[in-house]
């Protein structure tokens, strides 16, 4: 059993343990406990490929009585309804016992950290892929407690690739380059890489010698994530396709190809 099967079940489980739903629930403040930050994967985008990835949540916090405990818990929503998805417990049932390692860094203020583990052959699929929200829990050593559903979110997003090749190599000056190449993303679902399909990549250009790449023009993928376009070839230099990202794929860029232009 995998995937949204998988994870149905799971998400039935993690209620049960007292997870519950986030929109169940209200922000929770008692005592003098102050939050300073809750920084998630060392404040980067989680960028999954197929394998899995193990990411690290932390939460700096103070209190007169210094600092107890922490927990965690990356979900998405909508609040209150289906799907919620919960990174705690269903990634790993023992996290939600698990204590927080947390290091104090005066009598009153600590860091507490835990790691999380995404699973694209368990529980992870291509509709996860978007903003999830981080709820932060911090308990003191008097009993004071704060529990914040959303204090922050985090991006998780679906590692991409990109190819590009001109030719012919070399060429004779003012004769016809032709670019190809392809974008790809990792695909959850079936464990591998496919096309990423309309869209829109920057074809650049770097002058031999020099370190800057400009944009030529724009070209937009097939329905097989393939590019193709062409170029006159004016002087020796490197061609590369550029991507900006979505919010559910990382922006990338190809390795420059060298042509030499005769």
């Amino acid at each position: 059993m995998r995937k949204r099967a998988a994870l149905a079940v799971l998400t039935a489980v993690a209620g049960m343990a007292g997870l519950g739903v986030p929109g169940a629930y209200a922000d929770d403040n008692v005592g003098d406990i102050q939050v300073d930050a809750v920084v998630v994967n060392g404040g980067k985008n989680i960028v999954v490929d197929t394998a899995d990835r193990t990411i690290t949540v932390s939460v700096t916090a103070t209190d007169p009585s210094g600092i107890w405990d922490a927990d965690f818990n990356l979900w998405r929503g909508p609040d209150g309804t289906d799907p919620y998805y919960s990174a705690d417990g269903m990634i790993d049932p023992d996290q939600t016992t698990t204590p927080a390692d947390c290091v104090a860094t005066s009598s009153t203020t600590s860091t507490c950290s835990k790691t999380f583990t995404f699973e694209p052959d368990w529980w992870l699929t291509n509709a996860d892929a978007g903003t999830w929200k981080v709820e932060a829990q911090v308990s003191a050593n008097d009993g004071s407690y704060t529990d914040r559903w959303a204090y922050t979110t985090t991006r998780l997003q679906r590692h991409s690739k990109l190819t590009v090749n001109a030719s012919p190599e070399p060429v004779a000056k003012g004769k016809t380059l032709t670019i190809s190449g392809k974008l790809s993303r990792a695909n959850w679902d079936t464990l591998d890489y496919r096309g990423y399909t309309n869209q829109p990549v920057k074809l650049q250009f770097r002058k031999s010698g020099t370190t800057t790449y400009t944009t030529v023009k724009t070209v937009y993928t097939s329905s097989t994530g393939t590019l193709t376009t062409t170029a006159p070839a004016s002087e020796d230099g490197y061609w590369r396709w550029n991507f900006a990202g979505t919010s559910t794929t990382p922006a990338v860029s190809a390795t420059g190809d060298f042509v030499d232009v005769q």
